[in-house]
């Protein structure tokens, strides 16, 4: 799928992983009581910046910090923005 959004300079697009449904014991888990998953899917990554190439690219799953990245919806889906020093780690 080809997303109509294009990140300026070091940030990059993610697309958060779903959230447990439920515990290794089976116990689900009410989506009150859900954390935000802290890792997802690269799917756009802008330029870079002059000082700075980017390297992460497209289709890697990573790791990203827990207050990192600000959520935004689109096309019926949401993604988070981020620079790329917020991701922690490539998976």
């Amino acid at each position: 799928m080809k997303l109509n959004i294009k990140p300026l300079a070091d940030r990059v697009v993610i697309e958060p992983a779903a959230a447990e449904q439920k515990t290794a014991s089976g116990i689900i888990i009410p989506d009150t009581a859900k954390e935000k998953p802290q890792q997802g899917k690269v799917v756009a990554v802008g330029p870079g910046t002059k000082d700075n190439s980017m390297t992460l690219k497209v289709g890697d799953n990573v790791i990203y910090g827990k207050y990192a990245g600000t959520e935004f919806h689109l096309d019926g889906k949401d993604y988070m923005i981020m620079r790329e020093s917020d991701v922690i780690a490539i998976i």
